[in-house]
């Protein structure tokens, strides 16, 4: 697979779990990519729900840090 279609790919995952309300929790970077940890709390049973995202394209790496920025600076 082409890594522009990969990186496609992987933008919609990033995107499928912004647009359900998820939140980047953490990250970790290693040879083999970044994975990102995504938390959603919901406020009416206090239930977390967590997921890992293994993202390997270096453009993936750039979307998911252009959201995570958008997102420090809208808390901030």
């Amino acid at each position: 697979m082409k890594e522009h279609q990969h990186y496609l790919i992987e933008r919609e995952k990033i995107d499928y779990f912004i647009d359900r309300g998820y939140r980047i929790n953490g990250i970790t970077e290693n040879l083999s990519g970044a994975f990102i940890e995504f938390v959603l709390k919901d406020v009416k049973s206090g239930e977390i729900s967590n997921e890992i995202l293994h993202i390997q394209t270096a453009n993936g790496r750039k979307y998911f840090s252009a959201l995570l920025l958008k997102q420090i600076q809208s808390v901030t």
